[in-house]
């Protein structure tokens, strides 16, 4: 026979008078804990951008504004060129990914260009997330799009043209059959 010693009796009866909780708390809503977030609050988060160009800023940003920060704020973690790393690999890779040795950049792989400003503007650098403003993250994108040679060295990058980029893997994703899924 299982002997509980007197300290896990404690702990189980503890625990589920902790499960238990308060009686009918849970079915008014009221917890006791927090209050609603302010439409201030909420829009401070809201700040995703969709593949279409929905959310994305105001701002500009140029290919050589972007070579200039990417030297300052990426190179270390991404080599002076996007190619040597230590980190990820941003640039090359063209028509390697059905090869054995996919090389998955920016301009080999990512099928939209909306996509790469809401993940610099979200998570880069990753010495300090969120600290680029709207000019500089635009800039970055037009540096890095340059150097996958999918945009002109003077084309200028802002919520207008952005969406209009054509990435080379656009159509090689497969579409999310699910009908709950919205398309976007």
């Amino acid at each position: 026979m299982f002997r509980y010693s007197a300290v896990a009796r404690v702990l189980f009866g503890c625990g589920v008078l902790l499960l238990a909780g308060p009686v009918g708390a849970e079915e008014n809503g009221l917890y006791g804990l927090g209050r609603l977030a302010t439409e201030t609050e909420i829009n401070a988060w809201n700040i995703d951008v969709t593949p279409n160009g929905a959310g994305l800023p105001s701002g500009r940003g140029t290919v050589q504004q972007g070579a200039v920060i990417f030297a300052n704020k990426c190179a270390f973690c991404h080599g002076p060129s996007g190619t040597e790393g230590p980190k990820d690999r941003l640039v090359g890779g063209h028509g390697s990914l059905a090869t054995s040795q996919p090389v998955k950049t920016i301009g080999s792989y990512w099928p939209y260009a909306t996509t790469l400003y809401d993940y610099i503007f979200r998570a880069m650098p990753f010495t300090a997330p969120q600290s680029l403003t709207s000019d500089e993250v635009y800039s970055l994108v037009a540096w890095l799009l340059h150097q996958n040679g999918i945009i002109p060295r003077d084309a200028v990058m802002d919520a207008r043209t952005l969406p209009t980029i054509m990435m080379p893997n656009r159509d090689g994703f497969v579409s999310d059959p699910r009908p709950d899924v919205p398309i976007r």
